[in-house]
This record gives structure tokens, C-alpha cells and sequence, in this order.
């Protein structure tokens, strides 16, 4: 049992019992040790339980902490630390070490007859080594039950052992509301008999579950029926309840429900040194049970999720609304040919996982799937990069090296970033794609390839092309059939979706004990526009993982207050967003063909012409139009 002994200045030692998850130290009356002491503050520190260490962490900054002598603000505590707070020391035990003195020794000279332990103190003192024991028992078992239900049980042999109660029951607090405090009505999920055979009564005193609820303090009745408080109680009454003791299980300082044990033949049973037992236990297995109830809900979130992702997921590609369903429908007809495809859309949106499922539905699933990002290559080094090199073409060439066309052959090179892929190289690529040749750098010997081509770009291709940065005929060579990604924030409840797979997924690879997301949390989800779509997604979730203090994830946490909810703009000015977005979005899928696309639109060509030259000379802020040159 762990405890901390006080020593005054002048008196016997006082010694506080750490039974509580978190224990406050401090001056004022209302902590859990009191130390009468001016240089101490009011709440001092406190030692927080993690269901494994003794933590002291400091509360009043201005306090100072000494742990065997060294300034600390937190630290793990050991058995027979010295703590100092002002001018007060204690000392932290893990358990009491009572003197080996048995009854009826006599003390030698000088030495207090306190000395001597009594022999109820002495059975107390048996009794609560037995309550740490079997709350050890219990913490190694949770590591081998997998079943809640039967880790429950577990708990409560245990607690029967300990407390000598003919029976006992464990009553949890079912539902979970905002941000997961337990609420609702308690419900019996475990019960137990001392002689297992025989079938428990399932009923329990009302009154007493709901002031153990109320005040979330443990609770002791020797004899119900002639119990002040109680004996009026309906339940008591009807129950003939006889000894009946009950202790709250408390996780992040709620009460999540009771341990309730009772013998309806013996009066005065249970006494104060079981009551101490109980509620350390109690105290402490709430921290293994949390964990326990925690894995669960996240198995059956897990499992409930799977079903959900059967009818929603493509390949790796996660979704099912209207534009998605449209972008599978064209994968699924082009991946098993060798026609070249460019994926278009905004960065972050997933164009990788489209090139790799068409790798995965072709013919070439069995050959390599190589990718290059044209944009994080410098400029004089990239021409290696897909075609190679030999010995000596430039300095530090010490040795020939295929390049990315020759490592693709007989499977599927990626060209990621197409649109940064400089002029002078856009030839040279235009020719290989034709050809299926290629020239090694320094070489002059071609070498055939039999590879697919995916290309992705975030940019729009048709603009760089009026804007002289990219060569008509390769993307027209590039852009046999596209595909286009729609954004994020384009894609209903897809977004939530999405959400909690990767939530599923990096909980159990970072070890985190976040349950979901809170309800105010999907709301922020769905309604934040993602600038960088599903990457910003991800990047958000795994750093609300590692940081996140509750079960549930909040927008803070996701850093989606109100401050990063887009602001609202005029109605002309969201309509002109949304139409120049759309004209785009069919001019890009007729292929740039304008006429085609005033003819779907229902529309004069010009209007697609004003939209287009908008987005190439774009008005500043403030200003007009004007003649100057706009990048």
C-alpha cells in the first residue's frame, strides 16, 4: 500500500495513504495531505497514479519541490524518496513496512511502546497486502484476457477474496456523451458468488449505488435494515439487506461506476480496514479497467468501420461519393490497358494511390511500379534520373547507372509533378514515350522499354501551355484518357470517412488511447474546407494522436476551432467562385476543347474565353485588370 509519512517538527509522524488516482498535497484543509506548514501553498503538489509509477508533478509554481535534496517539478517516485516541500519533509513508501514485533514482546529501554503493533493492526495491515496482491494479479491478467466481460470476472474473484463478501457485482455507467463522461443509469455487467455454482441475485440497493454515485466516495453499511439513512429505502427494505459495502471506480475524475459487495445473512461484516482495502483497489484497478473498456470500444469501432469501408473502398482508395464513383468507373476501363493516363487534381487529393491501383488492376501487376517526382529533382541531375547514364558522362560518374524508364520495363513508371519537368527535358521525354527508346546520358547506344506511363499533375497542363512552359504535343501524348480528383472538401461525407480510418489506423501503430472523435469534431471535419486535402488530413490527425489528453478527439486538438472555419463570403462572390471552379472543371474535361465546352455549358464561347483569361491575368486585390504583366 502505498503510503507518504509527514514528519512535524514536534509529534509522532503522520502517515497519508495514496489510495486515489491523483493526490494533492498542500496548507489548506481540502487536500489529501494536509501540511500545517507557512512555507508550504496552499495546493503544493500532487502524485498521480498512471496504472503503473508514482508520479509528483508541482501545482503552485511558486512552491518549490526537493526530491532527496534536487530541485524537481516532476518526477517518478521510488520507494524511500525524501520529498521537501517548504520546511516539511516526507517520505514516500510503496508499502508499510510494520516492525516485526508480535504481541506480548516487551519494548527494550528507551524505545516507544508504539513500537509494538497490535494484532488488528496487524491483520489490516495482512489485509491490505492481500488487496495489492490480487490488484497485481489482476493487472498481469489483463495482458492475457482479451474478453471484457471475462477481465470483469477476473476483478471480482479478486475482490471477493479481499473483502470476504458472500457476493459482489460491478455496475459501469453505460453511455458516453461529449467528449466520453460517462452518464445514464448504472447497469450490471459482471457478477460473482463466493461458491460459483449458485446463481446471484441481481438486485441492489438503489439508494446506496446512487450515493456512491452522487458523492463518489465509498460507502460502508454493517446493518442496512437498522441503518439511519438507509433503512426507510424501498430497496433496502424489500432486499432485507443485511452488511453491504460499495466503492466508486473513478477514470479521469468521473465516476465510470461501483464495485458493490454484500452478505444478506451477516450483520457487520465488513469493518473500516476492508472499506480501506476496497477503495485502493477500486481506486486503482479503475485505471486498468479504462484501458480495458477503451480497447474494446476501439475493437468495436474498429470492426463496425471494416464493415462500412466494404461497400466504400476501392483498392486503397477510400470513398463513394458521385465524382469518386466516376473516377473508379475510369479506372477500372483504362487499368487493364497500356493507355497512357494523366491524374489531375489538387495536391494532397491521392494521385499516387490512383496510379498505383491502375498498376495493381493491369496486366502489369507482376512487373516493377517505379515513381519520379519531376519537381524534386534538380534540373541538371534529372536527365539521369530517367534515362541513366554511363561511366565518365560527368563529373562523379564513376559508374553506368540505368535510369527510372530502364528500372520500370516490363511494369509501370509514374511521373509525379509532370508539369515542373523542365522544356528542354520535355522533348527527350515526348520522344521516349513514342518511341519506347531511350539514350543513356553520355551514350549513344538506344535501349527499347516496355513500360505503361501514368503521369499526375496538380497544375493546369492547358494554361501552362498558352503560358509557354509546356509542349502542346506531349500533353496531348500524356493526356490520352484523364482522370480527375475531386478536393476534399468536394466530397461530402466522404471526408468523415477517411477520418476514421486513418484514426483507426495510426491509434493502434502510435499505442494511442484515443477512442473517436467527438461529434463537435465531425462537425469541424466536415465543415473546414482542407486547402491540402488529404495529406493536411493526415498530418492533423497524427499530431492530435500524439498530443491528445481525452478519449475522444476534439476540434482544438485538430486545431479546427472556430478561428479555421473558412470565412463567409458575399452570395455574387460565391457564386462567381463556384461558377469559374465548374467551367473549369468541364473545359478540363473536354480536354481543353473550349467550343465543346460553351456547347455542354449551354453558353456563349466567350464566357468561357473571360473565365479563362481571368485565371491567367487574375485582378489584385483592390485594383483593375489593367495591362500589366500578372505571373
Amino acid at each position: 500500500m502505498p503510503l507518504l509519512k509527514w514528519f512535524p517538527p514536534q509529534g509522532s509522524a503522520r502517515t497519508f495513504v495514496l489510495y486515489k488516482p491523483v493526490s494533492t498535497l498542500g496548507r489548506a484543509l481540502g487536500n489529501d495531505v494536509t501540511v500545517p506548514d507557512p512555507a508550504v501553498a496552499d495546493t503544493h503538489a500532487q502524485i498521480v497514479f498512471d496504472g503503473r509509477d508514482f508520479n509528483l508533478e508541482e501545482v503552485d509554481r511558486q512552491g518549490e519541490i526537493l526530491v532527496n535534496g534536487k530541485k524537481k517539478r516532476r518526477t517518478r517516485l521510488v520507494h524511500g524518496d525524501r520529498v521537501t516541500l517548504g520546511t516539511s519533509d516526507l517520505q514516500f513508501s510503496m508499502f508499510d513496512e510494520p516492525a516485526a514485533r508480535t504481541r506480548g514482546t516487551e519494548s527494550a529501554p528507551g524505545e516507544s511502546a508504539s513500537v509494538a503493533i497490535s494484532e488488528t493492526q496487524h491483520q489490516a495491515t495482512s489485509a491490505q497486502l492481500l488487496g495489492l496482491r490480487k490488484l497485481y494479479e489482476f493487472s498481469n491478467k489483463l495482458m492475457t484476457v482479451r474478453n471484457l466481460e471475462d477481465l470483469l470476472e477476473t476483478m471480482l474473484d479478486g475482490i471477493l477474496e479481499v473483502t470476504g463478501a458472500e457476493k459482489g457485482l460491478i455496475l459501469l455507467l453505460e453511455d458516453r456523451g461529449d467528449g466520453g463522461i460517462p452518464t445514464g443509469k448504472p447497469a450490471v455487467r459482471a457478477v460473482r458468488h463466493v461458491q460459483r455454482e449458485q446463481v446471484v441475485d441481481l438486485s441492489v440497493s438503489d439508494s446506496i449505488v446512487r450515493k456512491v454515485l452522487e458523492t463518489g466516495r465509498p460507502l460502508i453499511v454493517s446493518d442496512a435494515l437498522s441503518d439511519s439513512q438507509f433503512r426507510s429505502s424501498e430497496s433496502v427494505l424489500a432486499l432485507r439487506l443485511s452488511s453491504v459495502i460499495c466503492a466508486p471506480l473513478i477514470a479521469q475524475g468521473h465516476v465510470t461506476g461501483v464495485l458493490y459487495c454484500g452478505n444478506d445473512r451477516i450483520k457487520g461484516l465488513f469493518d473500516r480496514a476492508q472499506l480501506d482495502v476496497l477503495s485502493i483497489f477500486a481506486a486503482q484497478a479503475s485505471l486498468i479497467l479504462e484501458n480495458a473498456l477503451l480497447v474494446n470500444a476501439l475493437r468495436a469501432d474498429k470492426e463496425k468501420l471494416s464493415a462500412e469501408l466494404k461497400d466504400k473502398r476501392f483498392g486503397e482508395i477510400i470513398g463513394s461519393c458521385p465524382s469518386m464513383m466516376e473516377v473508379y468507373r475510369k479506372l477500372q476501363k483504362v487499368a487493364t490497358t497500356d493507355i497512357s493516363v494523366l491524374v489531375t487534381g489538387e495536391t494532397g487529393t491521392g494521385k499516387e494511390l490512383i496510379a498505383r491501383e491502375i498498376h495493381l488492376r493491369s496486366n502489369r501487376v507482376n512487373g516493377p511500379f517505379v515513381v519520379i517526382n519531376c519537381g524534386a529533382i534538380p534540373e541538371n541531375l534529372i536527365e539521369s534520373e530517367l534515362f541513366g547514364h554511363i561511366k565518365g558522362a560527368f563529373t562523379g560518374a564513376i559508374a553506368s547507372r540505368p535510369g527510372k524508364f530502364q528500372v520500370a520495363d516490363k511494369g509501370t513508371l509514374f511521373l509525379d509533378e509532370i508539369g515542373e519537368l523542365p522544356l528542354n527535358l520535355q522533348v527527350k521525354l515526348l520522344r521516349a514515350l513514342q518511341e519506347r527508346v531511350v539514350f543513356r546520358v553520355g551514350d549513344s547506344k538506344p535501349e527499347r522499354v516496355d513500360i505503361r506511363v501514368v503521369a499526375a499533375t496538380n497544375r493546369v497542363l492547358e494554361e501552362e501551355i498558352r503560358a509557354g512552359r509546356f509542349r502542346e504535343d506531349l500533353y496531348y501524348r500524356l493526356n490520352v484518357v484523364n482522370i480527375w480528383l475531386p478536393p476534399l472538401r468536394d466530397r461530402g461525407d466522404d471526408v468523415l470517412i477517411i477520418a476514421k480510418a486513418m484514426l483507426a489506423k495510426y491509434a493502434e501503430e502510435f499505442g494511442a488511447r484515443v477512442q473517436g472523435f467527438s461529434p463537435q469534431a465531425l462537425a469541424a471535419i466536415k465543415k473546414y474546407s482542407w486547402p491540402g486535402n488529404i495529406r493536411q488530413l493526415e498530418n492533423k490527425l497524427r499530431k492530435a494522436l500524439v498530443l491528445a489528453e481525452k478519449a475522444l478527439i476534439g476540434p482544438d486538438d485538430l486545431d479546427l476551432g472556430r478561428d479555421a472555419e473558412a470565412a463567409i463570403m458575399p452570395l455574387e462572390k460565391a457564386k462567381e467562385d463556384f461558377q469559374r471552379r465548374y467551367v473549369l472543371e468541364v473545359l478540363e474535361r473536354n480536354q481543353g476543347n473550349r467550343t465543346q465546352t460553351a456547347r455542354d455549358l449551354g453558353v456563349d464561347p466567350r464566357t468561357i474565353f473571360r473565365y479563362l483569361e481571368r485565371e491567367t491575368n487574375p485582378v489584385p486585390p483592390g485594383g483593375n485588370s489593367g495591362s500589366g504583366n500578372h505571373e
